[in-house]
């Protein structure tokens, strides 16, 4: 959508071609709804943790799932209009098309019985939820992102199979909303791609709001007894079976390749993807990609960022490249984890010297009074450079002295002297 909208703001003939929602995955199953789920999960476990605050409830709390599942089918609905195919027709003025478009030359593509001639393409068709292979999992019936925002009861005990963002975030909001939640992960840990200090500190988390972790397990079956769904698990040779109602999956996304015919255009792929050139050019060079589809980074906003590039590539004959972009994301548990640029991990590996800076939440004054003061701030700062953090109390900084001190951390309290400034 950003990709049409600005090639038809920049005065091109556009066609948007969407075979199913407009809006995609973001506004239909993805980061409207999720964040509407999480939003009521933190609204009730806020309420059931109010008594440190004064709050008295002498009637008991009661928490109703469908009325919070309808909120955020309501509200989702009331944005809906912002990618709405009438928007896209009748205020940018771009030919919309619903239906699976396929391409059907170099330059030609097929939709609803038309077809459509171009100098320029944009394959933007995203990716959908992945289903590990796992014997049974197919037969006993599974939740995905595309399927859980339709929930209209409350599953009594839910697995989540993965620990990456979506499993942790759904994970801890049905078991705020009452689910009896086990958290399934092949890895030794949950979030396995964020700083390990984070990750630890919303283990602990977890731990305290009840979900049972189960990790560094590997899901042998899954089979069904009436209503149940029985998951056999096995870690260091031991059996593990967790009885569940629903099984959510949460394990990954796949690149929404069926239909499309790219090999008609002479567009090359994977199974990863469609490839592209660091200008998000395909091997056809009047065909570009960005999103899902090709790049490893999976975020709306990312998306965003590389229809941009994409546009000034394609309709300017601009040289803007993928690979420098900085990529933040966060990962909305509670706590949150946030970052941006290179984690400890990268820098390694790219053989970068760096200083930690490392600032406990329990050393802010306002994290202390709001009662959110287990986490940090951490700072990677490659040696050399220099670093000033002001605070209310403190100031610290990393600075290149001399080679010999290059690097150095310092933390001194503010009033200091202007020579040691």
């Amino acid at each position: 959508m950003i990709a049409a909208a600005g090639a038809a703001g920049l005065g091109g003939k556009v066609a948007l071609i969407e075979r199913h929602l407009m809006g995609g995955d973001c506004l239909n199953v993805g980061c409207v709804p999720s964040k509407g789920v999480i939003s009521a999960s933190r609204a009730v476990h806020h309420a059931r943790n109010s008594a440190k605050f004064g709050v008295v409830d002498g009637s008991g709390l009661r928490f109703d799932f469908d009325t919070a599942m309808e909120r955020m089918r309501r509200l989702r609905a009331d944005i809906s209009h912002h990618d709405s195919a009438r928007r896209f027709r009748d205020e940018l003025g771009i030919d919309v098309f619903i239906g699976q478009g396929s391409f059907s030359g170099a330059d030609t593509v097929e939709v609803a019985d038309k077809t459509l001639r171009f100098k320029k393409a944009a394959v933007c068709a995203g990716a959908r939820a992945a289903a590990p292979p796992i014997p049974g999992l197919e037969e006993a019936g599974y939740l995905a992102n595309e399927t859980l925002f339709s929930l209209t009861e409350l599953p009594p005990r839910m697995a989540v199979i993965g620990a990456g963002p979506i499993g942790c975030e759904m994970a801890q909001s049905f078991a705020r909303f009452g689910s009896r939640v086990s958290l399934i992960e092949l890895g030794p840990h949950i979030l396995g791609r964020e700083d390990g200090d984070a990750a630890e500190i919303l283990h602990r988390a977890f731990i305290r709001e009840g979900i049972e972790l189960q990790l560094g397990v590997k899901i042998i079956g899954v089979e069904t007894s009436g209503t149940d769904k029985i998951l056999h698990l096995e870690r260091d040779g031991k059996r593990i079976d967790v009885t569940v109602d629903a099984i959510l999956v949460g394990v990954g996304r796949a690149p929404n390749l069926d239909g499309l015919g790219l090999e008609k255009a002479g567009i090359k792929f994977d199974r990863t993807g469609v490839a592209v050139n660091d200008n998000l050019q395909t091997s056809n060079p009047n065909v570009y990609a960005a999103g899902d589809i090709c790049f490893p980074f999976k975020f709306t906003h990312t998306a965003d960022a590389l229809a941009r590039i994409l546009i000034a590539n394609a309709l300017f004959m601009g040289r803007q490249k993928a690979s420098p972009l900085t990529i933040p994301w966060c990962t909305y548990t509670d706590p949150e984890i946030a970052h941006v640029g290179m984690y400890e991990v990268d820098a390694k590996g790219k053989g970068i010297e760096f200083t930690t800076l490392t600032v406990p939440l329990s050393d802010v004054d306002r994290a202390v009074l709001d009662g959110e003061s287990e986490g940090f701030a951490r700072v990677h700062l490659r040696k050399g450079n220099l670093l000033l953090v002001y605070g209310e109390r403190y100031y610290s900084a990393v600075v290149h002295v001399s080679k010999k001190r290059a690097g150095e951390l310092y933390t001194r309290p503010a009033q200091t002297t202007q020579e040691d400034r």
